[in-house]
């Protein structure tokens, strides 16, 4: 079952002295493009969110978010009582006033606040990390909820240029005899008389220009391989997007021998119904 690039995963989990939200979204990208962002407190476990992302979610523009709210009373803040009041004693020696407007302009200056660093807990860290699987498990959910839809389209669009290429299939025999035609009534013009033997080898070899036989086996090969992927175990938007470029390849062929203007309309019709389909593969893991 095909897959969607895009998705949404978020989790909340209520530690006791703070709350982590993590959120994940996903959009397509040829390629993983993984940008993280979280407190410098539990960066050292960014490699293993990478690799645990590019394992599960295997390709796409990825943002991931985990966002620290401290609930309790601990804080790693502390304020630097010795600076604040040496800053204080030098700002009265600079103006005389209010001692409160003193400190909050003392608070702002370098080095009035430190940040200790704390230590992981890694009790704590397997408490968050199993939400980010839950999250994990959400976007992907959404990207295949997202992918049933698609392949609706798909095999709504496959059909299209299936029904369209049976109208081909049907219009050729009157599109030969119309070239046919054309050609005794360009030579009955020319008012020569002409082998009728030469004439008609001749107009085998160029009808032969304008047979599209091959071409439309293949394309109905090539419609029946992309509904077949479409319902393999596995999710290949490239393998599929191969696929349609094989399509466009022998609609376009079809249209350039064609030299029917019924039939060319035809031909526009698909193109367009295989420009549909190319544009929401992009989108396809």
């Amino acid at each position: 079952m095909i897959q969607s690039m895009t998705g949404y995963g978020k989790s909340v989990i209520q530690l006791p002295t703070k709350k982590i939200s993590i959120e994940i979204k996903s959009l397509n990208s040829k390629n993983l493009d993984l940008n993280t962002r979280m407190p410098s407190l539990y960066r050292e476990k960014e490699l293993d969110i990478r690799k645990l992302i590019a394992t599960k979610l295997e390709r796409g523009k990825i943002d991931f978010s985990l966002y620290m709210e401290i609930t309790g009373e601990e804080t790693s803040t502390q304020i630097n009582k010795t600076v604040v009041k040496q800053y204080i004693k030098q700002l009265k020696e600079v103006v005389d006033g209010d001692e409160t407007e003193m400190l909050k302009m003392a608070i702002r200056l370098p080095d009035a606040v430190t940040t200790e660093r704390d230590e992981i807990d890694e009790n704590e860290w397997s408490q968050i990390a199993k939400e980010i699987d839950n999250s994990l498990e959400k976007i992907h959910q959404y990207r295949l909820d997202e992918g049933k839809s698609l392949e609706s389209e798909f095999f709504d669009r496959v059909k299209n240029i299936s029904d369209l290429l049976d109208q081909v299939i049907a219009m050729d025999p009157e599109r030969i005899e119309g070239v046919r035609e054309r050609l005794h009534k360009g030579v009955a013009e020319l008012k020569e008389k002409v082998d009728e033997n030469r004439f008609e080898q001749e107009l085998v070899f160029y009808i032969e220009k304008f047979d599209i036989t091959e071409e439309k086996v293949r394309l109905k090969n090539h419609l029946d391989y992309f509904l077949k992927a479409l319902k393999s175990a596995d999710s290949n938007g490239k393998k599929l997007g191969f696929i349609g470029q094989e399509m466009g390849r022998e609609i376009n062929t079809i249209g350039s021998k064609s030299n029917y203007a019924p039939m060319q309309k035809l031909v526009v019709q698909m193109k367009d119904e295989l420009e549909k389909i190319k544009e929401q593969l992009l989108n396809v893991l």
